[in-house]
């Protein structure tokens, strides 16, 4: 099938590849435009979408706009079946989505209509969802809202971080749009409506959401750390001292120490007070302007005190 796909991180790629290695005639790859990046932002780095596309001898188009007509003239004069679609992280306008004569399906990285939007994958890990899945869903005007082809679960490990639950997610997403493209061509793809009311979002990430409450649970303050890595990673103050919080752990003790208060600060580990009175277990720091490092090494330089409060930062 001739197929068009947009897309634009590595998560994309999971699709691209698993739809060129199943044969089909990848006419194009649309990606969002190379960002700056370094200290002065004059270089340029290309998207994971775009070198593996150029890699493999596919034409790569970087619109900056969707809707000045320049993109659907490119499609146009493109002529393909399909579009597929996978974390391209922009809206497609109502002619684009009208063009291909077998439509336009996205990848999306969650049970739908669970999580729509932007970060559905670290929005399951943050709301302490036991699993997940990827849905493959025929493209509509509303975001994320369209009839279902296929959808399969998977479930979150407890100590599953957002970026290993990533990489799964790809492969999967890539195994099911292969799946779908088959059933589009053999005219048998289904359409299930999504319930609109049992739809949840999950919107962009920021900062904001990085500030661990010790008054919370160590289950939610574990999904947390698991959710926010690697950006923008939660972050909590020893001692006065700013740190990411890269890896942590449910101990399974109890304490009735206050919440955020040390409970064990030694060459065997730092471990916190939580509000329900269960302990995490701090395992990978990195204080601001240092490497990340295990909490042993971190307690070297900044030795902490049973019952001393770390906070929210």
């Amino acid at each position: 099938m001739r197929v068009a796909f947009m897309g634009t991180p590595a998560f994309a790629v999971g699709t691209l590849r698993a739809l060129q290695e199943a044969g089909h005639d990848l006419c194009a790859a649309f990606s969002q435009p190379d960002r700056p990046v370094g200290r002065h932002q004059n270089t340029f780095q290309p998207t994971p979408v775009k070198e593996y596309a150029l890699s493999h001898q596919i034409p790569v188009y970087q619109p900056e706009k969707l809707r000045d007509g320049q993109a659907l003239a490119i499609l146009r004069d493109l002529a393909p079946d399909l579009i597929v679609v996978a974390a391209y992280g922009r809206i497609l306008p109502d002619e684009i989505l009208a063009l291909p004569p077998l439509g336009c399906i996205n990848v999306h990285a969650s049970l739908l209509p669970k999580f729509r939007g932007a970060a559905p994958i670290n929005w399951a890990i943050l709301t302490g969802e036991r699993e997940t899945g990827v849905t493959i869903m025929h493209m509509a005007h509303d975001l994320d809202a369209g009839d279902v082809i296929l959808a399969r679960a998977t479930p979150i490990h407890p100590d599953e971080a957002a970026p290993e639950l990533y990489d799964r997610l790809a492969r999967m997403g890539g195994e099911l749009a292969v799946e779908a493209v088959a059933a589009i061509a053999a005219g048998t793809a289904r359409r299930t409506p999504q319930d609109p009311a049992l739809a949840t979002l999950a919107p962009m990430l920021s900062r904001e959401l990085s500030p661990m409450d010790w008054s919370r649970s160590a289950w939610e303050l574990h999904c947390q750390v698991r959710g926010l890595a690697p950006w923008p990673c939660a972050v909590t103050q020893l001692d006065g001292v700013r740190c990411k919080v890269w890896k942590s752990a449910l101990t399974g003790e109890s304490t009735r120490r206050a919440p955020g208060s040390v409970v064990q600060a030694d060459k065997r580990g730092l471990k916190l007070a939580c509000g329900d009175g269960q302990v995490l277990a701090l395992l990978e720091l990195q204080p601001d302007g240092k490497k990340a490092m295990s909490a042993a090494a971190f307690l070297q330089g900044h030795p902490l005190s049973l019952g001393e409060t770390g906070d929210g930062a």
